[in-house]
């Protein structure tokens, strides 16, 4: 049996359900990444020095950057050997990983990307094993 792989993430989390000839087995990755860079929940400040106590965007951006390209690191060494990749989520991390993999040479594996939403571990388990099931 080859290895399947379905990937459920968003920036704060990864889910990885293998599946292979010596079972099932799941992964949760834990993101580094703080919310993405804003103004404090978005408001921007109206006093005249706010800029001297704000970190500049650019720097706050780049630091985010960095985080999430350790976090899409460390998944994509996980699914490496996959034959078949399914990548679901909620939010844009699917695309962006997407992105990442078929830059690393692995684009003929991924089966599908796929828009859902939150799911609990084994809810993203059982949506793995039916899609696969289905493909066969």
């Amino acid at each position: 049996m080859k290895t399947t792989v379905g990937l459920w993430i968003d920036h704060m989390k990864a889910v990885i359900v293998i599946i292979s000839d010596n079972g099932e087995q799941i992964k949760l990755i834990i993101s580094k990444v703080e919310k993405q860079p804003g103004r404090f929940g978005g408001i921007r400040s109206t006093t005249q020095y706010e800029q001297q106590q704000v970190q500049a965007d650019d720097s706050r951006q780049r630091e985010f950057t960095g985080h999430l390209n350790i976090y899409y690191d460390e998944v994509i060494s996980c699914i490496r050997d996959a034959e078949s990749i399914l990548i679901f989520g909620p939010g844009e991390a699917k695309g962006q990983v997407q992105k990442r993999i078929e830059r690393e040479k692995l684009r003929g594996r991924i089966v599908g990307v796929e828009t859902v939403d939150e799911m609990t571990d084994h809810q993203i388990a059982a949506k793995v094993r039916q899609y696969f099931l289905n493909l066969k």
